[in-house]
């Protein structure tokens, strides 16, 4: 019996739903780059997950009852770090392309397991780690010759701080899965990231828009989409560990550089390299090889044959 056949390529359930989510979640910057030529990005954050937060209650109304203070407290740390990270990242994209800061949100990659290691101690395996390296290096190349991570601009700046906390946004979900209500804790944390990025307009000075069909629409369909990407996130990454689920995710920029060609952004070579980099990262992850029962039965039959 050859060597593959006693080996099997796995994917689960939760982790093929991630992939799924990532795809749809990479279009959603040229959506939101549309949405702060109309509204202050905080008014939108706001206005977006309020959407959300909304969408998510009238379904979960029966559950909302059961509600724990450790589920109370997950959803709020977890909002915090949601409204962190969308906000800092809208705020960005006022000033660099949808498909740069996709890229540069995409270097939460290499944080996650460094979080994940001195927030949780758990330690990444081999696989992920190779996805994780192969992931980082894309990162790198879809930078570009002009993409200096070391000197970026504010914008580059405001997103990159907008990355360390989706990360943490990511081991946070981690760290209750398992533990809470789903639906609970997905209300509170979408409605947390609403209240809060509401707050960030008083010190940003930001004001409340005129009304925008548009904005209206932009909006609406995102917190829509953003419930749902909370509701298959905190239900998938209870059996998808966050370094796995993090490779997962980097697939997101190499969809918003395809969105962003659509819309008349263009990636040079070294860019689609670096895309090419991320796919094998996210495959490499994917790798998970188990010894068949079957040919396990199979070779201590041949065995006590002879």
């Amino acid at each position: 019996m050859s060597l593959l056949s006693r080996y099997q390529f796995s994917v689960k359930p939760q982790e093929a739903l991630l992939i799924v989510i990532t795809m749809f979640w990479g279009g959603t910057f040229l959506a939101v780059q549309y949405a702060v030529t109309l509204s202050g990005p905080f008014f939108f954050v706001g206005l977006r997950f309020a959407t959300a937060a909304l969408a998510v209650a009238l379904l979960s109304l029966r559950s909302l009852r059961g509600m724990t203070l450790l589920e109370l407290k997950a959803g709020v740390s977890i909002g915090i770090a949601i409204a962190l990270g969308y906000s800092l990242q809208t705020w960005g994209l006022q000033s660099i392309s949808s498909s740069k800061s996709a890229f540069i949100t995409a270097m939460y990659v290499p944080l996650v397991p460094l979080l994940q290691w001195l927030c949780l101690g758990r330690v990444p395996g081999l696989m992920s780690c190779t996805g994780i390296a192969l992931a980082f290096i894309g990162l790198i190349l879809l930078a570009g010759p002009d993409g200096n991570l070391l000197a970026l601009g504010a914008g580059g700046l405001i997103t990159l701080t907008g990355a360390i906390a989706i990360a943490a946004e990511i081991i946070l979900i981690s760290a209750w899965a398992g533990k809470v209500d789903v639906r609970r804790v997905t209300v509170v944390q979408l409605a947390t990231a609403s209240v809060v990025a509401f707050t960030f307009m008083l010190p940003a000075g930001e004001t409340v828009p005129p009304f925008s069909p548009g904005l209206l629409v932009v909006a609406l369909g995102l917190g829509i989409f953003s419930a749902i990407i909370q509701v298959v996130m905190n239900w998938a990454q209870r059996s998808v560990s966050p370094t796995r689920a993090t490779v997962i995710y980097t697939g997101e920029p190499v969809w918003a550089g395809i969105f962003g060609r659509m819309a008349g952004e263009r990636l040079p070579g070294l860019a689609l390299l670096g895309a090419a980099f991320i796919i094998a990262g996210v495959l490499v992850s994917e790798l998970k090889f188990k010894r068949k029962k079957t040919a396990i039965a199979e070779t201590e039959s041949t065995a006590s044959q002879e």
